[in-house]
C-alpha cells in the first residue's frame, strides 16, 4: 500500500517536468492611435517548448471575425484585407514577441483586435492561449466654423456658434476673447458641447476678436470672428438716410415718366388729326342759292326785267295812281292794274317811271346772269367760295 502511493508521486513530478504551461499576454487591454499615425498591438506568450508557435491575428467586426494575419511553420501570411498593406509583426516569432504594428491608421481601423496562440507538445489552460486587445483611432477635429447670429447693436443680444464637422471623439469648445483684452467665458454663458455663446445686453466696449477652440484628444482647431457692436441712433441715422434717397430718386423717376408719357400722347394726338384731316377732309358743298337758285332769285331776276322793259314805253301825263307798280316784300314786281273798260295801259314816258327820274341803263349782262347792281339791289349777299385743291383738302 505503501509502495504504490510513493509510484503514483514519482510519475505526477515526471510528467511536471517533461510538460509546460503555455499563456500569452499583452501589454494593455485599449491602444489609442491618432488618425494617420502608427498603432502597435503588444502582445507575447510563455511556453518551455522549443517547437515553432502556430499564431493567428483576427479583427473583429460587428458581423463576425476576419483574419487579417498569421504565422504557420515559419512562413508569415497576410490576409487579402484592407490592412494588408499596413499590417505586420513587429519582432521575429522567435523572440516569442507576437506584437504587431498598424502604419496610417484610419478611422475604420477601430475594433478588437484577438490573437491565439498553440505549440505542439504544450499544455494550455482555457482561454490563456488567446490575447485581446482593443484599438481606437481618434481623429483630431476638423477646422470649425464661426458664426455670428443676431444683430449687433447696442442693448441687443447675439449668439456666437462654432462648429466641427469631423472629430473623434466629439470635440469640445471654448470661447474667449482675445482683442483688446483677454477674456475666458464660462457656463451658461458658453455651452462647451454645442459650441454656442450667449452675449446679452450689447455695449461698445464689448466689441473685439472672439476666437473658439474645437479640442479633443486627437488635437484641435480654431476660428474666430469679429464683433462690431454698433450704435443704435448711428444706424438709424444711416438708415433714414438711404431710405430718403431711394424715396427722393423713386419720386424723381416717376414725375419724369409722367411727363414723358404726357408730351408723346400730345404729339401722338396732333399727328393724328392732321393725318385725319388730309385723308379724310371732305370738299365744301355749293351753297344751295348759287348751285339751285331760289323761287326768290327767280323772282327778283324776272321783276327786274320787267321793270327794264317798262322803261321803254311812254306813258302819258296821267298822275301815277296809288295802285302804282311797287315791289313787294319778296322783291316781284307787279304792274298797275288794268282799266275797268279793258282800254290798253296808257304808256309812260321814260322820263318818269313811278315818279322817279331817268337812270342810267345798266349794261348787257351776260346771258343767264344778272349785273351787280341789280343783284345788290335786289338784296344779294356775295359769297366767297374756298378753293379746293386736287386731293379734296381746303386751302
Amino acid at each position: 500500500m505503501g509502495a504504490l502511493p510513493r509510484a503514483a508521486l514519482a510519475l505526477a513530478a515526471l510528467l511536471g517536468v517533461s510538460s509546460a504551461v503555455l499563456e500569452v499576454h499583452v501589454g494593455t487591454g485599449s491602444v489609442f492611435s491618432v488618425e494617420g499615425q502608427q498603432a502597435v498591438l503588444p502582445a507575447w506568450y510563455t511556453s518551455r517548448s522549443q517547437k515553432q508557435p502556430y499564431v493567428t491575428w483576427l479583427l473583429d467586426k460587428e458581423v463576425s471575425p476576419v483574419q487579417i494575419l498569421t504565422y504557420l511553420d515559419g512562413v508569415e501570411k497576410v490576409e487579402e484585407t484592407e490592412l494588408k498593406p499596413r499590417v505586420g509583426f513587429l519582432y521575429p516569432i522567435l523572440t516569442h514577441n507576437i506584437s504587431v504594428f498598424i502604419n496610417a491608421t484610419r478611422e475604420h481601423d477601430s475594433g478588437q483586435y484577438m490573437c491565439t496562440v498553440n505549440v505542439a507538445d504544450d499544455v494550455t489552460s482555457m482561454g490563456k492561449n488567446v490575447g485581446v486587445i482593443n484599438l481606437t483611432v481618434l481623429v483630431p477635429p476638423a477646422a470649425p466654423a464661426c458664426q455670428l447670429h443676431g444683430n449687433p447693436v447696442v442693448g441687443a443680444n447675439v449668439t456666437l456658434s462654432c462648429a466641427s464637422e469631423k472629430g473623434k471623439p466629439s470635440p469640445a469648445y471654448q470661447w474667449q476673447r482675445t482683442a483688446p483684452t483677454l477674456q475666458i467665458f464660462f457656463p451658461p454663458a458658453q455651452d462647451r458641447a454645442r459650441g454656442t455663446l450667449k452675449l446679452t445686453n450689447l455695449s461698445l466696449d464689448m466689441s473685439g476678436l472672439y476666437v473658439c477652440v474645437a479640442e479633443n484628444r486627437a488635437g484641435s482647431a480654431e476660428c474666430s470672428v469679429v464683433l462690431e457692436v454698433h450704435s443704435t441712433s448711428t444706424k438709424a441715422v444711416i438708415a433714414g438716410a438711404v431710405l430718403g434717397s431711394l424715396g427722393a430718386l423713386a419720386t424723381i423717376v416717376f414725375f419724369a415718366r409722367r411727363v414723358v408719357a404726357y408730351r408723346r400722347k400730345k404729339r401722338d394726338g396732333q399727328e393724328e388729326a392732321a393725318n385725319e384731316i388730309k385723308e379724310d377732309a371732305v370738299a365744301p358743298k355749293t351753297p344751295s342759292w348759287a348751285r339751285n337758285p331760289a323761287s326768290d332769285t327767280v323772282s327778283k331776276t324776272s321783276t327786274l326785267s320787267s321793270i327794264a322793259g317798262t322803261r321803254e314805253k311812254t306813258y302819258g301825263a296821267k298822275p301815277p295812281s296809288d295802285t302804282a307798280s311797287i315791289l313787294t316784300a319778296t322783291g316781284s314786281y307787279r304792274g298797275p292794274p288794268h282799266p275797268r273798260g279793258g282800254g290798253r295801259t296808257p304808256n309812260l314816258s321814260p322820263s318818269a317811271v313811278n315818279g322817279t327820274p331817268p337812270r342810267r341803263q345798266e349794261p348787257a349782262a351776260p346771258p343767264g346772269s344778272l349785273p351787280p347792281s341789280s343783284l345788290a339791289r335786289a338784296g344779294a349777299v356775295p359769297v366767297m367760295v374756298p378753293a379746293q385743291s386736287r386731293a379734296g383738302s381746303l386751302v
